[in-house]
Formats: C-alpha cells, structure tokens, sequence
C-alpha cells in the first residue's frame, strides 16, 4: 500500500531563500506558482510579510503585527509559474538583505456563501486538496456559529485567521492539540488561552469551520483570512509533544524530513520558533526566525531536523521546558512517496 500520495513535496511547499537587490527582482525555482508566499529578512530586524493569491498581489499581512491589509507597490508584485516578483521595499527585497521564504500552493478557485447563525456573507477560497491546504476570505457576521466551508474535504488540523480589515486585532490561532476552547496568538508569545468566543467551542470538520462572536474570528461585516491545514502522511503533520527539560531532548516523529518547523510553547509565554532545512549549516546548527516578532535570525542550534522528525538539544522554553505541551507545524518530504516510489533524501 502507498505510503504517501505525494511523491514530491515541492510540487506543493519549497523553501527559497534569495539575496536582495534593490530593484525589481524576480525570485526562481520555487518550483510552483505560490499561493501564498512568507518572507522574511534574515539579517536585519524586519517585519515578516505574507502574501497570497485571494487578497492579491501588493497586498501583505504581518505575522507580527496587529495590523490589516496593507499595500507596498514595490513590495511582491507578482506571482510567476516559478516563483514571485519584488522590487524595493526592504521588507521583501533590501538591497544586500539576505531573506527566507517559504511558499504553498492551492490554486482550486471558487467562491460561495457560509451558513451558520446570523446573516449568510460571499466568501472566496483557492484549495489543494491534495496538499491539505486553503485559503479562504470571508466576512465576518458576529454571529456565534458562523459555519465557512474550508473545501479540504477532511478536517482541518490547523487554522491561521487574520481580521484584514480594521487594526489593532490579534491573529487568532486553532490547533487541534489545544482544542476548540483555546486559542494561540501569532503575533505575540502568549500561551494558550482560553476563548469561547474564537471558535464557538466548536471544532471544524470534513466540510466547515465554526467562529464565534470575536472579532479576531467573525467581526461583523469585517473581511477576514484563514489559512486552513490538516496532515498529509509523509509531507504535513500538526502535532504536540511534552518538553522532557534536558539538552539531549525530546524527539518527535514525522514520517518525513521537515522542511519548515514551527514550534510555539502552549503552556508558557515564548515565541514561535521557524527552522527550516535550508538556512542550516549542519544540524543542529539551524539557525531561528521568530513568527511573533521582528529579530534578525538566531544561531540557537537548538533543534535537529532529522530524516523522520526532529530531536530537541536544549531545553529553552521556547522549545523544551520540562512538562510545557508544545504545538507544532511541520512541512516536508518523506523518503517514499506513493507506489513505493523512493525520494532523494534532503
């Protein structure tokens, strides 16, 4: 039986990490048209930008940030059959700068009206059922039990939602390690809180997801993102472990090599820790960005990426305090794909 039905993830994620130049500059062998694209300056303090296909080209969010939509016409300008355009803005392309990006494709479009409680809203989605990823864009009705179809076809593991319109609005996390009464933060280092009003204490399922009142989630006429993520064996799992507290670690199985790690402290304020497996030198010396905030990449060596999971080698709070549950996310490629069809190893 197939192991996995995707025999080669970077048909569906890659990082690319490039240097800027200061003018237009367009960034090659992603492998795909992204979806979404997440840079971020390696070098410098820097906000991180996101950027994706259903809010368009020049449009960006900040994971640090509190704020919506905002615009840079010489920021990302383009998405190309092998990557994306930028031009000037130091965010996305300093002169010199060196940054990482990491890159999904969906690229499904549709578009359709949610259900629920309270006043139906038009919402637009592009899916990848294949790689267990959506964006959808929606409007907010401030009715409890708002219900949005994901279009994943399977429950969501995992949910990124940013309010796009308005300011000052925490990002709201969903992961299905903390459950549907909790809720995470990106752009802060909070622990897990608990939020009835986020999720409606209600978990998604194979066809919706389900927001409260919040304004983080359902604000009422306000346009909202959610990124949307389940599992796919060998390429994508959204897990926990429990910190051990000693440098050897703890080590957690994936079934692949990540290609991106995120790792966030539920238990305890610490940052969202990004390694990936193409800033590294040699493991563990794999160096950290931090989704939460603006500091220039950390040479912390403090995780290993391995060929089936990863293995903790210090015990910092952000990634090993003894008893904290730590939330993950993880992006990458197993050694067998589908029909036993064997990958090179990354």
């Amino acid at each position: 039986m197939a192991y996995t039905t995707i025999n080669k993830s970077t048909d569906y994620f890659n990082n690319k990490l490039y240097t800027g130049t200061g003018s237009s500059n367009a960034i090659t062998g992603v492998g795909f048209q992204p979806d979404l694209t997440w840079i971020k300056q390696r070098n410098e303090t820097r906000n991180s930008n996101l950027y994706d296909s259903i809010r368009g080209v020049q449009v960006y969010i900040q994971s640090s940030s509190t704020g919506g939509n905002g615009t840079y016409t010489n920021g990302l300008t383009a998405f190309g059959t092998d990557g994306f355009t930028v031009v000037s803005h130091d965010d996305v392309n300093k002169n010199s700068g060196t940054y990482a990006s990491w890159n999904w494709k969906a690229g499904t479009t549709g578009s359709g009206t949610t259900g629920g409680s309270g006043t139906a809203k038009s919402y637009s989605y592009s899916v990848n059922t294949t790689a267990g990823f959506s964006i959808v864009k929606y409007t907010g009705n401030g009715s409890a039990g708002h219900t949005i179809p994901h279009h994943l076809g399977v429950v969501p593991k995992c949910i990124l939602f940013k309010q796009l319109t308005g300011s000052n609005v925490d990002w709201k996390v969903y992961h299905e390690e903390i459950g549907n009464t909790h809720r995470l933060t990106l752009n802060d280092n909070t622990e897990s809180n608990n939020d009835d009003s986020a999720f409606n204490d209600t978990s998604p399922t194979s066809t919706v997801f389900t927001v409260g009142g919040s304004s983080g989630t359902n604000p009422n006429n306000y346009d909202m993102i959610a990124y949307c993520f389940t599992n796919k064996t060998g390429y994508s799992k959204f897990g926990s472990y429990t910190g051990n507290g000693v440098a050897t670690g703890t080590f957690t199985y994936l079934g692949f090599k990540p290609k991106l790690l995120m790792v966030k402290n539920a238990s305890a304020a610490a940052s969202w820790v990004m390694v990936d497996s193409e800033r590294l030198g040699y493991n563990p010396n794999n160096s950290e960005l931090f989704a939460n905030n603006t500091n220039a990449e950390e040479a912390n060596n403090q995780i290993d990426l391995l060929s089936n999971g990863f293995k903790m080698r210090a015990n910092g709070t952000s990634i090993n305090t003894s008893g904290s549950e730590y939330i993950y996310m993880a992006f990458g490629q197993s050694l067998v794909g589908s029909n036993n069809v064997a990958c090179t190893a990354r």
